[in-house]
């Protein structure tokens, strides 16, 4: 058990490291990587599902995003316009990424099968928090009021792709990571569970 926990607080580590170097910067440039929020989210339930503290880990991420966010706001002028009365339901976007990695945490080996039922999983959540954040973002920020539901959905729908693409991105990584720390470590296919 103090093996799972020490692993646990390394991923814990490099969820929030992950988020505080890229969140501030959306869809990234030559010099900054994009935004690795929906992934740290979905990686956190996957890899954590089994912490005794995970629902903590959520509640500390979140406010992560939060403080990255006022910190690029303020400190190195990003645009604002996104926070709005929308913004508070980013927790629900977040949630379900959550949420979802944890349901796919106990089916979770480096099998074939395994790895093509992950990223499934992962469009899917992906998919979901899209859905969240955008109808949360036209039906309370105020900023559509003139607008009709489908012409929004259809403005934003270009997005989708991206967004999914980038998710599944940083978590074939982590994946990759997973699999080189197994083979390092000479753990077993029986081993190479989520944490």
């Amino acid at each position: 058990m103090k093996t799972l926990q020490s692993r646990s607080w390394l991923v814990i580590a490099g969820l929030v490291m992950l988020m505080a170097l890229t969140r501030f910067n959306h869809f990234g440039s030559a010099l900054v990587l994009p935004d690795a929020s929906w992934a740290v989210f979905f990686l956190g339930g996957l890899y954590l599902a089994r912490f005794s503290g995970a629902l903590w880990v959520f509640a500390a991420l979140s406010v992560e995003t939060v403080l990255v966010d006022y910190y690029a706001i303020a400190a190195q002028d990003v645009s604002a316009w996104c926070v709005t009365n929308a913004y508070g339901f980013l927790i629900f976007a977040y949630a379900a990424l959550w949420l979802a990695g944890r349901w796919f945490a106990p089916r979770h080996t480096l099998s074939v099968k395994s790895l093509a039922m992950l990223c499934g999983v992962v469009g899917a959540a992906a998919s979901a928090a899209f859905v969240i954040s955008n109808a949360s973002f036209f039906l309370f920020s105020g900023r559509y009021a003139e607008m009709g539901a489908l012409e929004y959905a259809s403005r934003v729908a270009q997005y989708l792709g991206s967004y999914i693409a980038l998710t599944l991105a940083y978590v074939a990584c982590a994946v990759l990571v997973h699999m080189a720390v197994l083979l390092l470590s000479g753990k077993t296919r029986h081993d190479s569970r989520a944490v």
